[in-house]
């Protein structure tokens, strides 16, 4: 009889510790509670991005110190922003296709979508339409602008529909991100993603923070730069713009894209800008986007960003009246170019959400939602540029530097702020035109238009033909000028060539056969300032 009850002592302590080891593997919500943060996290991401609109790219390389007017009705303009239906087009193709379609599908419909695009995304647009598909699409071989900020300022609606489940988050960033970005332009949109699937559960931000970097690898440059704002916040608790200053010192100038000019849309940084807006802004609405905007360069996307963690973190219900009262008016309205409004993607990112929260073991009822709670997991380490420094431009008017072959003409362009037209590019449309030039360096761009008169080139580096380029572009009613047309990075050290050859040809849709070259510029292998560079406050 002892040794029975003995037995069945233990048998419930064993029952016991493992019912309490389960629970743990579980986060708990209400269906209600999950629906009304996805609101408040839509809401956050729409408030944010017309607080910051009027300021963007206003303040590159300094903090943004002049006023800042933003009313309730200014939410309507959320409808006409790339920060909402850029992504919104990724959950139509996931409505469409499935969430197991292909990333070239995710792809296809972005390509075709009937907005403009920049940066990271035109490239990944003209790369569809030149048969260059995920991953090569967002890798550093084919786009320039891979460490840039557009998955980052688009990967808002994965977090938004994995509560508590990084390890999903990081499954739906790697198809959708590397369509236009790689390596610290990837790990942006990881990041981002990341602090939304933890600010579900958890109200403290430095924890949220925390956390969300054990989703991308410890060894890049942009969980480095995160915990350098951690580290300045504990040194200036009080004083974000010093702060600020000791970050822009170490990692200001650090954006290929930006080619030695102060204008700066590299991930990493403006990453850095929204978590100074979340722990300066200690989770008051306001002050968080005030400070995220205030950081600088692209001061609308930051301060959506940021705004939105608040957002899940509150729930729409606790976010101030005046903001309800915005997003409510514009609550059934349209974003441009989808056939989603605000109370559409919080109803579909709530039964994406249940639906993750099944396949991953969870429990689902009409009272409660129990999310198996996953552990984080850093995808492999991308290296989009390694030691890449801007250098130097040799614009195609230096006749010292070019030799020409057959006829290359001026090309005159009159900008929006312009009064007469000025010599913009040359180019050449006849087969058997050259463009040749030297240069000393490891990495070379060759930067031009791409108009719909554009036609096709081939580029010789060091005698051998590395590719051929087509500068056809005309989608969404948009051309552009001075883009990157060709790049090659990773040289070795030394004097390198390069021939651009005309072909003469072009796609059926072209006007002409026209290439267009406006500069080439030139870059070197160098030990970046931020890998040996100290604070201030530092030892040496």
């Amino acid at each position: 009889m002892k040794k029975i009850t003995l037995l069945a002592v233990l048998t419930g302590i064993v029952l016991c510790s493992c019912k309490t080891q389960n629970s743990a593997e579980f986060r708990t919500i209400s269906p209600d509670a999950l629906k009304d943060k996805i609101a408040g996290g839509w809401a956050g991401k729409m408030i944010g991005v017309t607080y910051g609109a009027p300021t963007e790219f206003h303040a590159q390389g300094k903090t943004f110190d002049d006023s800042i007017r933003w009313k309730p009705s200014d939410i309507k303009g959320s409808m006409w922003q790339d920060d909402l239906y850029v992504q919104l087009t990724f959950m139509m193709s996931m409505d469409k296709y499935g969430i197991d379609a292909s990333a070239k599908k995710y792809q296809e419909m972005f390509a075709k979508a009937g907005y403009q695009l920049w940066h990271a995304n035109v490239q990944a647009r003209k790369n569809y339409f030149d048969s260059i598909f995920p991953p090569q699409s967002g890798a550093p071989e084919y786009n320039f602008h891979a460490d840039d900020i557009d998955f980052q300022i688009e990967s808002d609606y994965i977090g938004f529909m994995c509560p508590s489940m990084p390890q999903q988050a990081v499954k739906l960033a790697d198809k959708v991100g590397h369509i236009m970005n790689y390596g610290e332009g990837y790990y942006g949109g990881i990041f981002v993603a990341a602090l939304y699937a933890e600010a579900f559960f958890e109200t403290d931000i430095a924890r949220i923070v925390d956390y969300a970097l054990l989703s991308i690898p410890a060894e890049s440059d942009y969980y480095k730069i995160v915990k350098d704002v951690i580290l300045l916040h504990k040194q200036y608790p009080a004083d974000w713009k010093a702060a600020w200053n000791e970050l822009e010192a170490k990692w200001g100038n650090v954006d290929i894209c930006g080619a030695g000019s102060t204008f700066n849309i590299d991930a990493k940084l403006n990453g850095a800008y929204i978590v100074m807006g979340l722990l300066y802004g200690e989770g008051d609405p306001y002050k968080t986007m005030e400070i995220a905007t205030r950081c600088g360069q692209d001061s609308d996307c930051n301060p959506s960003n940021a705004m939105a963690v608040l957002g899940v973190i509150k729930g729409l219900k606790n976010l101030p009246e005046e903001m309800k009262t915005g997003i409510e008016a514009v609550g059934d309205s349209t974003f441009v170019n989808t056939n989603y409004s605000f109370n559409k993607a919080v109803e579909n990112t709530y039964n994406y959400a249940i639906r993750f929260v099944k396949e991953s073991g969870g429990e689902v009822s009409e009272k409660e939602i129990k999310i198996k709670k996953q552990e984080p997991v850093a995808p492999k380490l991308e290296n989009s540029f390694p030691n890449l420094v801007f250098d130097h431009k040799i614009s195609v008017f230096d006749t010292q530097k070019w030799t020409t072959k057959g006829n290359w003409t001026t090309y005159k362009h009159k900008s929006w702020n312009q009064t007469d037209a000025k010599d913009q590019s040359k180019y050449g449309e006849k087969a058997g035109d050259e463009l040749e030039f030297t240069f000393e360096g490891t990495g070379i761009t060759l930067m031009g238009n791409w108009l719909k008169d554009g036609g096709k080139a081939d580029i010789y580096l060091d005698g051998k033909l590395h590719r051929t380029v087509d500068s056809y572009f005309f989608y969404a009613n948009q051309e552009h000028l001075n883009i990157n047309l060709w790049h090659a990075f990773n040289l070795p050290q030394g004097s390198h060539s390069v021939k651009v050859v005309v072909k003469g040809e072009k796609r059926p849709e072209s006007l002409g056969t026209r290439l267009y070259v406006t500069e080439a510029l030139i870059f070197k292998t160098e030990a970046k300032k931020s890998d040996n560079y100290k604070f201030s406050f530092q030892k040496s």
